[in-house]
């Protein structure tokens, strides 16, 4: 067990250190000038502005060789600093991100979680009932075949401007202040629902099509034979066969997770909800180097970490599994 957890953390750090490299890369290779946005901001001080871009070049660090603002990365990295937003300056990246990873959370956890119980229990449902799967497979993929911004899309028309039920975009009205009291709770909710619904029933679809099938596989192997042999019920059967089929949902649980902020980019974009895949977009946009590494850092830690606890949640639920890695060790 100990030397498999060493050699997992080995790859885990290595990985860390090939994508936090690749991710201060890809930036920096995006046409645009950052400093030169910024500028644009300076439209009055015509005179002056060949003096403030300098000031701005030493202030990034941009006047520095690659090899030395690379080293000062790392530098900054292991100090818990994140640098300053080039576009949204003199705000730190850290503060910018978590302000926008609020929203990211309140929307993609609970779309996430509610999505995988459910779709769970009706891909069940649909694998051991013929009428039930008739009648819930083409909904299933559907939903699972539907594009994010283009679900996002007919929600926002359906239920925002048809129906005129929901605002459509943002997280609150402009004329509230966030506060806790309930006119501006009740209007959050109204500003959460479209994003929410739109990422809960896209992601229902797959996880139904996924437990479906391995209910459909579960129930007519060798083990289920062998278990209505000996006149165990159905209902035995099939609780078995939930359980070793729910096995690959963990795993695909674990892996939206950790992408729970990309999962969210396009939704955001279309709802205009500020969460850090929509700041990601915009910083992107502008060429804002630090906070797309910022952005990218939060999404690359929370991808090794949902695996590696995956591996850590398969070997606890799965015996099978676990006495492997005793037998390796």
């Amino acid at each position: 067990m100990g030397r498999y957890l060493s050699k997992k953390i080995a790859i885990y750090l290595v990985t860390f250190v090939f994508a936090v490299t690749l991710n201060w890369v890809v930036p920096r290779l995006v046409p645009g000038d950052p400093i030169t946005s910024l500028l644009a901001r300076f439209s009055g001080l015509e005179g002056g502005k060949e003096i403030l871009q300098s000031y701005f070049v030493q202030t990034f660090g941009l006047d520095k060789p690659l090899w030395s603002q690379y080293l000062g990365f790392w530098r900054s990295l292991f100090m818990g600093e994140l640098g300053i937003s080039i576009t949204r300056f003199p705000s730190p990246v850290i503060d910018i991100i978590k302000n926008a990873i609020i929203y990211d959370f309140i929307i993609l956890l609970p779309s996430i979680i509610l999505s995988w119980i459910i779709g769970n229990k009706l891909g069940a449902l649909s694998g051991v009932n013929k009428t039930a799967d008739n009648f819930l497979m083409p909904v299933f993929y559907f939903l699972t075949s539907s594009p994010y911004f283009w679900f996002a899309l007919v929600v926002s028309y359906l239920l925002g401007i048809v129906l005129d039920i929901f605002p459509i975009s943002h997280a609150y009205s402009a004329a509230l202040t966030p506060g806790w009291n309930w006119i501006f709770i009740a209007d959050f909710i109204m500003h959460w629902f479209l994003p929410f619904i739109t990422m809960f029933l896209v992601q229902l679809g797959g996880w139904a099509i996924g437990m479906r099938n391995m209910i459909i596989y579960e129930t007519n192997t060798n083990y289920s034979r062998y278990m209505e042999s000996l006149g165990a019920s159905r209902r035995l059967i099939r609780n078995y066969g939930y359980r070793n089929g729910i096995l690959p949902q963990v795993t695909g649980l674990a892996i939206s997770l950790g992408t729970i902020i990309s999962g969210g980019v396009l939704t955001q974009v279309v709802f205009a909800y500020p969460g850090l895949g929509y700041t990601m977009v915009q910083a992107i946009r502008q060429s804002d180097y630090f906070l797309i590494q910022g952005c990218f850092l939060f999404l690359i830690l929370m991808v090794l970490a949902a695996n590696f606890i995956v591996d850590i949640v398969y070997m606890i639920i799965d015996p099978r599994v676990r006495h492997s890695y005793s037998e390796e060790v």
